[in-house]
């Protein structure tokens, strides 16, 4: 019972230290003070003032196009990379297998400056070089996402189709696509959050005149907080909450389809 107890009162301090100051973040950005210690009201003036402010929209429309356009290069080729791994002998899945978890293992800053070092070397920083960048560590998670729903797919069936006639284009969207569009779907939705928050890579491969949301929030906090940050950050964080129930329902209620 002692054992128990101790075990919640545990959990529930390390989930204040992890959502705490998220929370108090999310109650600073509907403060109608600019004070972060005086309670001034309600308000949601600050949202409204975050859309009208040039460099925030400029950065966010910036951030949806790289987040965008690279997950869902990332999301096709990883599909087609994933497909030609699972088709290979073990030596080489093995092979291939290493050389993608190198991008995740390996820490942001170091994979920043050494496509820093790259891009400098043959082009100009820039946006096409933040979208490479990007597409560059999305690849790997979809990659990892969709090679386990292609091994739990029948081999037998799409042979079967084929011995039946089907074309090979035909008999994997009949056959294979159903069963791994669920890990395509969390590849996707994965790509888009490391693209939506990503900071040190982002940082080292863009350009001057280039800003995404992150880039933006780290030089305009060295000038200073602005209550407009604050209700960026808890729009950030609404988005990447919402990411997250929607990939936790679809993988529920797929386990629910198949029990």
């Amino acid at each position: 019972m002692v054992k128990k107890i101790s075990g919640r009162i545990y959990l529930t301090i390390i989930f204040l230290f992890l959502y705490l100051p998220i929370l108090v973040l999310i109650v600073l950005s509907f403060n109608n003070s600019k004070s972060r210690v005086i309670w001034g009201g309600f308000t949601g003036k600050w949202y409204v003032s975050m859309f009208q402010n040039e460099t925030i929209m400029e950065a966010f429309i910036t951030t949806l196009q790289i987040t965008l356009t690279a997950s869902v290069l990332a999301t096709i080729i990883g599909t087609l990379a994933a497909i030609g791994i699972q088709a290979m002998r073990r030596r080489g899945k093995a092979i291939l297998l290493g050389a993608t978890n190198i991008p995740l293992l390996n820490a942001d800053i170091v994979t920043g400056i050494s496509m820093m070092l790259l891009f400098v070397r043959f082009t100009k920083l820039g946006f096409s070089t933040v979208l490479i960048a990007h597409l560059t560590f999305d690849i790997p998670y979809v990659i990892l996402n969709v090679l386990p729903k292609l091994n739990q797919t029948s081999k037998s069936a799409y042979e079967a189709a084929l011995d039946l006639g089907a074309t090979p284009l035909y008999a994997f969207y009949k056959i294979v696509w159903p069963d791994i569009l669920p890990g395509v779907l969390s590849g996707f939705l994965m790509a888009v959050t490391m693209s939506l928050d990503d900071f040190s890579i982002t940082y080292f491969t863009k350009g001057a005149g280039v800003n995404t949301l992150s880039t933006m929030l780290y030089t305009e906090l060295r000038k200073g907080i602005k209550p407009e940050l604050y209700a960026l950050s808890t729009l950030l964080f609404g988005i990447a909450l919402v990411l997250l129930l929607v990939m936790n329902i679809g993988s529920s209620r797929k386990n629910e389809i198949n029990n």
